[in-house]
């Protein structure tokens, strides 16, 4: 894509690395029009809500409408493609997380070839991942849940918003390191009703989508998915336990 690079990148960084020049000159050169950020996860997602935010900003920093959209579907490869072919002038931008680069080694017939096709032009953030579990299965901790798996193989189900996704990835390496046995349900909308109404038991989901849950006592979080503990829920009553490295 032709984004202007240095432009987005001043953007992205944060206030205290914009230019000193108004929002007016800023505006002149890009965008002159709406600017589409193409989104491969569903509403409500943590790339939704984070994609949401930095548009928000983007709008009111630019005076032009940065509009969110959700292309749900073959583990974000629909949104991928939507923006390769899309006119390549900066006004289609792709959401990129994780899952984006394990389809570039997963997939073989993919349309387009994403280091080739696909331009970065900003890293945003870094997201942990948080195991979390539907509060009827009788496991408080990450070895109980490994004993109660072990015990129950093939009846716990893991869900994630599709294969090859960064839940679905982390879900298989815990499998494979715990030696469980769980059963994948992927979705193409939202996996929360299913996992909040015990459908589903267990997922692996980024941080931001999940706090939510846990502090309301929805969903039971069990570890993160970092070498170091999270202080994004200091004080919740099971923070020492919860958020240590999984």
């Amino acid at each position: 894509m032709k984004l202007p690079r240095r432009t987005f990148l001043h953007l992205a960084a944060g206030a205290a690395a914009l230019p000193a020049v108004s929002r007016v000159a800023r505006a002149q050169s890009y965008p002159t029009r709406p600017v589409h950020i193409i989104v491969g996860f569903p509403a409500g997602t943590s790339s939704d809500i984070t994609a949401r935010l930095i548009s928000q900003w983007l709008s009111e920093t630019l005076g032009q409408q940065f509009i969110v959209e959700n292309r749900t579907g073959a583990g974000t490869n629909v949104a991928a493609d939507t923006v390769v072919h899309a006119s390549p002038d900066g006004y289609s931008l792709l959401w990129i997380t994780q899952t984006n680069a394990i389809n570039a080694t997963l997939y073989d017939n993919l349309n387009f070839d994403f280091s080739r096709d696909i331009q970065p032009v900003a890293s945003i953030m870094r997201v942990p991942a948080v195991m979390m579990e539907n509060p009827s299965v009788p496991a408080k901790s990450v070895p109980e849940f490994i004993a109660y798996a072990k015990a129950n193989p093939g009846k716990i189900n893991m869900s994630s918003p599709g294969i090859g996704s960064i839940n679905h990835v982390a879900g298989e390496l815990f499998k494979m390191m715990a030696g469980v046995d769980l059963v994948h349900v992927p979705y193409r909308s939202s996996q929360f009703p299913d996992l909040l109404s015990g459908q589903v038991q267990v997922t692996f989901n980024p941080l931001p989508s999940s706090l939510d849950f846990i502090r309301s006592g929805k969903l039971r979080g069990l570890a993160v998915t970092t070498a170091t503990r999270s202080d994004c829920l200091a004080g919740h009553p099971d923070h020492r336990r919860v958020f240590a490295q999984l």
